[in-house]
């Protein structure tokens, strides 16, 4: 998409110095503009679809297995915290996060937090999405992955993400990365390859 904007922009500017250096001419009022038909208009319009078509962008985004994801991970909502528990009842972090995925598109995405950051795809946070894994020391983990969740919503603009994880304190639940506990902790976020 920013690609797109680039180009759109660049375009913008070449015109605007055309009018600036005298390049194009007003034409002559007694000229007459032809009448557009109303399918010629939105023939025009369709042409431009591309500058607001994700398409292209998110070619390893497939909005049905996301939101499949993220069905199987809102339905485990209130599940109780357990270290070692791999569900349905009760999950750890990365229980919860490998349950979610083999559930809901037969997907293994690593055992271990530490596993999940490892083998999966590594992606920049200003290009974060729904259904991506994001990673956080714990206290017991150093500077080292210790938790892991699935993101929820990305607000581009601040790069800040609501997910939803296995809390050792809430359960199953849904939190967000503005809060001081897991700005502090972010490590990255990876990308699971279907």
């Amino acid at each position: 998409m920013s690609k797109k904007i680039i180009l759109l922009a660049l375009l913008m500017l070449l015109t605007a110095s055309d009018f600036a250096s005298g390049k194009v001419r007003k034409k002559r009022a007694t000229v007459q503009k032809p009448k557009i038909e109303l399918q010629e208009r939105v023939d025009e319009i369709d042409n431009y679809d591309f500058l607001y078509n994700d398409e292209g962008d998110n070619l390893n985004y497939d909005a049905l297995a996301i939101n499949n994801i993220m069905d199987e991970a809102m339905s485990h909502i209130g599940a109780r915290y357990r270290s070692g528990s791999k569900g349905p009842n009760a999950f750890d972090c990365s229980g919860f996060t490998s349950y979610v995925f083999r559930h809901s598109g037969g997907v293994e995405i690593g055992c271990s937090s530490r596993d999940q950051y490892a083998k999966n795809m590594p992606v920049n946070r200003s290009e974060m999405q729904r259904g991506d894994l994001v990673f956080f020391t714990s206290p017991g983990s150093g500077r080292n992955v210790g938790h892991v969740g699935i993101v929820i919503d990305v607000d581009p603009l601040t790069q800040t993400f609501s997910f939803i994880h296995a809390s050792s304190s809430k359960g199953v639940t849904i939190s967000n990365s503005s809060d001081g506990f897991y700005t502090r902790r972010f490590i990255g976020v990876r990308r699971v390859l279907q």
